[in-house]
């Protein structure tokens, strides 16, 4: 599956037509029996414990193996999100909680806007921390929800269902190709209906679970490890990051507020006391901080550098800006 570009019809061309779910759950990997601990209800607690985290080493081998996939997703997202767009996240259970969590980490981690990570949830809020049954097979529900949160051609819409088929799912892809946004589908089966129709398919094949169909296990922590992969990645290429510090991260309690005194020392060389007094006068904008201690100007004249330099901390320190 090729990015956006290259296959997505214009918009004002109809969607694509809904691939056909695969006939049961019998043909997905994920719900497949694993043959590697067929008597897992007989095992010593430490050889129980030793079965589930050595499976979870193939979580990690599946990302790997789509590392290509999610490059091109981060590549074709980024001018979407750039020009203004959201990143909206769509799933159902597991999937969808990872969906919600990966977007509300983004404010306090990159000062990324609250409005601009929009998470849908089959069941809405309450599915959070209950399940409510029946709610992911409503393809209708997954078109309305998206619908009601105003997607357009700007904004990339994260579609995650590790059977690749969910009714809900489906139908909130359904409406995103209509409506104009770029689609990225994560599945952890092969040649699934979410990936197919998405302008950009991202397959992690983490196989059968060690508890047949417990897709929380090891296809929901390559899908955390692909969503942190994928969101932070955006970020680093929207100037969040500067070397490899979180340069862009909001105090928002005694934690952070340390580690933007740490950040700004780190980045600056400066003293603690020195570091204090920058991240006060310029309400602790750790970015706003660095430019000002390295290139010794007032708030400002930093914050103006930065702001010609699209938030670019290595930029913002060029001579010539």
């Amino acid at each position: 599956m090729t990015s956006a570009s290259s296959t997505r019809p214009g918009n004002d061309a109809p969607a694509q037509p809904r691939p056909p779910a695969p006939a049961d759950q019998a043909s997905l990997t994920t719900e497949t029996p694993s043959d590697c601990h067929p008597d897992l209800d007989c095992y010593a607690v430490p050889e129980l414990v030793d079965a589930f985290i050595d499976d979870q080493r193939h979580a990690l081998k599946a990302v790997r193996a789509a590392s290509p996939q999610i490059a091109e997703a981060v590549a074709a997202a980024v001018p979407r999100i750039a020009a203004g767009g959201r990143l909206v996240y769509v799933g159902a259970g597991t999937s969808g909680r990872l969906g919600v969590l990966d977007s509300v980490e983004l404010y306090p981690t990159f000062s990324w806007p609250k409005d601009r990570a929009v998470a849908l949830l089959a069941g809405g809020q309450q599915a959070m921390f209950e399940a409510v049954e029946g709610a992911e097979d409503s393809l209708e529900q997954g078109r309305l929800d998206l619908v009601a949160v105003d997607v357009g051609e700007k904004d990339v819409v994260i579609l995650l269902a590790a059977s690749g088929a969910t009714p809900y799912v489906m139908g909130a892809l359904e409406a995103a190709r209509a409506l104009g946004a770029l689609t990225i589908g994560i599945a952890n089966n092969p040649a699934a209906p979410v990936t197919l129709g998405a302008d950009v398919a991202i397959t992690l094949n983490t196989g059968s679970e060690v508890i047949s169909g417990s897709t929380r296990l090891k296809a929901g922590t390559s899908q955390k490890i692909a969503l942190n992969t994928l969101s932070s990645a955006i970020m680093v290429r929207l100037n969040k990051v500067y070397g490899n510090l979180m340069v862009d991260l909001q105090p928002t309690n005694a934690k952070l507020l340390r580690r933007a005194i740490s950040l700004t020392m780190r980045a600056t060389g400066a003293n603690e006391e020195a570091a204090r007094q920058a991240l006060a006068a310029c309400g602790y904008q750790v970015k706003v901080a660095i430019v000002a201690i390295l290139m010794k100007l007032d708030v400002a004249q930093a914050e103006a550098r930065l702001a010609a330099t699209h938030g670019s901390v290595r930029a913002a320190m060029a001579r010539d800006v």
